[in-house]
């Protein structure tokens, strides 16, 4: 194992034009059911897209980005208890799954499912990204996939053979994010001075030109994911748990 993959491994964004083998296909997702899951009831499942008009139909909802325009595949992990829910009821058990609690359970048990075929994806060669806008547009991509209840999709990656080599971007350095014993509450002068690394790199600052804003916070804030967005993509969601069982 190359020891320095973590210290360097970046989102893959462009694919050459050739095809992941089954095979291969298979075997990640296979080895990757060996993550850690909740009360070992493997709470996810994963839609494997890779038929081109339905590669097609789907990256319309992922607003036609090139990592899923140009992806030999699309998985889009979803969060499950439909699956151990039936077995329940067919073995005589009465399952009480359908509750926000038990979202969060399923919601959990995908997104370590989804690290971990990312991380054996990219080890076998291949590129790998995350497409965040599974949340913007959850309930056409369920329509899509033909989700059942208690099948909600959580993320989506998209997989290729990477056509480029994107340099590794910034990341916050660990006195950031590292609390010892209790959460550390610092000034603002200090958080200020923990965002540095990404107010000066140079890609950062070309969104900032480039947005007419006066920081990288307002290029997130008011044209990334302003509040009126996020607003409608929360509502958005919490009305497709209502209609999957997960709330009432």
């Amino acid at each position: 194992m190359d020891k320095e993959y973590f210290r360097n491994r970046v989102s893959v964004r462009n694919y050459e034009k050739r095809h992941i083998p089954e095979s291969l296909l298979d075997n990640i997702l296979e080895r990757a059911m060996r993550a850690p899951t909740c009360g070992n009831m493997q709470l996810y499942s994963v839609v494997i897209t890779r038929d081109p008009e339905r590669l097609r139909r789907l990256a319309k909802e992922h607003f036609n980005q090139p990592a899923a325009s140009g992806a030999d595949v699309i998985l889009t992990i979803c969060a499950d208890f439909n699956r151990f829910s039936e077995w329940c009821e067919a073995s005589d058990a009465k399952p009480g799954y359908n509750n926000f609690h038990s979202f969060i359970m399923a919601l959990t048990d995908a997104v370590i499912y989804s690290q971990q075929i990312v991380t054996i994806a990219e080890m076998e060669g291949l590129g790998t990204c995350y497409l965040g806008t599974v949340n913007y547009n959850a309930r056409q991509i369920s329509e899509l996939l033909e989700l059942p209840d208690l099948v909600v999709p959580v993320a989506s990656i998209s997989l290729g053979y990477p056509a480029s080599s994107p340099a590794p971007c910034e990341r916050l350095p660990l006195e950031a994010i590292k609390h010892n014993e209790t959460y550390r509450k610092d000034s603002r002068e200090q958080i200020l001075n923990l965002f540095k690394s990404k107010d000066d790199f140079p890609d950062n600052r070309k969104f900032v030109e480039e947005n007419g804003k006066k920081s990288l916070a307002q290029v997130f804030t008011d044209i990334r994911y302003p509040e009126s967005v996020n607003t409608t993509v929360s509502e958005s969601f919490i009305s497709l748990l209502k209609d999957k069982g997960f709330l009432k």
